[in-house]
């Protein structure tokens, strides 16, 4: 779904089967209700062998057994994104972009604002031509998150393509610079933008 599907999914792979381990990062999430200590989370060996099954199908394009799969995952731990994020990523791929919404949706349930989540969903809507709901997803993730750099990427394409608001793409592209000076391609957006706004 994102701006770079291979090396995404690959980040993907990497970062959720720790966030799978560590249930992400030191920020509280709501499970049944209650605060969840993201530490106290204890996954069984069968759910992570799943897990680690899945991203395998996932890497190999093959989505209809990812999906099967992580199913079954998030029906035996709901209480980490990671799984979430995966089933929306394999449900977009496979062309059903309301299964995506909704896992992705689920995942930013157990986790706000979550970055990858965050990001995902809010290019899916931006394709959906919900342009709006996507700024609002954005930004507040961005409060949260303001490191992670997809995210701001994202943000500053549906703000100068989209919304045709090039002080918010210039702002979103030069703080993109900041976490990405190698960037060649935005570099050159960013110039371009800075000769519309003056």
């Amino acid at each position: 779904m994102a701006s770079v599907p291979g090396p995404l999914l690959r980040l993907l792979s990497l970062t959720l089967i720790a966030t799978l381990m560590a249930a992400c990062s030191g920020t509280p999430k709501r499970a049944g209700g209650q605060l969840l200590d993201p530490s106290s989370v204890r996954v069984s060996g069968a759910v992570e062998r799943d897990f680690d099954r899945a991203l395998q199908l996932l890497r190999g394009d093959r989505y209809p057994e990812a999906i099967a799969l992580l199913e079954d995952v998030v029906q035996r731990e709901q209480r980490l994104p990671a799984p979430y994020i995966n089933l929306g990523i394999a449900h977009y791929r496979s062309g059903n972009d309301g299964q995506a919404e909704e896992s992705l949706r689920k995942a930013l349930a157990v986790f706000p604002n979550h970055p990858v989540a965050a990001n995902e969903l809010a290019v899916l809507l931006r394709r959906q031509g919900r342009f709006e709901e996507a700024r609002g997803l954005f930004a507040s993730a961005q409060r949260q998150h303001p490191d992670y750099a997809p995210l701001v990427k994202n943000f500053g394409i549906l703000c100068d393509l989209y919304l045709q608001d090039a002080q918010c793409a210039l702002a979103q592209f030069e703080r993109y610079l900041q976490l990405d000076p190698e960037d060649k391609d935005v570099e050159i957006w960013v110039a371009g933008l800075k000769r519309r706004v003056q």
